[in-house]
């Protein structure tokens, strides 16, 4: 249930992120509440997390999959556009992550 939440509170973030672009400069104010909503749901859920699972652990699954999930954002609604050695960058990013959770003797399997 904690990875979940972690999950969860990742996606928050990434719209929150997302519409944080949206607002340009918080001018506009439908994607400023969504910002404000979106940050405070993911912190409280990072802060249940925070609870069980280790803080190295639970941060480095929330930045690599944030970095991930946001520039897929990025691509999809804003037309940003990767290079290769960004697309290699990112894909370490993933091992990093999947080397963390399935291999790493810091949480429990």
């Amino acid at each position: 249930m904690d990875y979940l939440y972690l999950f969860i509170a990742i996606l928050s973030e990434v719209i929150a992120t997302s519409y944080l672009k949206a607002s340009e400069g918080f001018s506009k104010l439908y994607p400023v509440i969504v910002v404000i909503i979106g940050y405070t749901f993911s912190f409280m859920l990072l802060s249940l997390v925070l609870q069980t699972i280790p803080m190295g652990i639970a941060y480095s699954c929330w930045a690599g999959l944030g970095i991930v999930f946001i520039t897929a954002a990025g691509y999809i609604f804003y037309d940003q556009k990767l290079d290769s050695l960004a697309v290699i960058g990112i894909a370490f990013i993933i091992i990093g992550v999947v080397l963390i959770n399935i291999f790493s003797n810091t949480i429990k399997h």
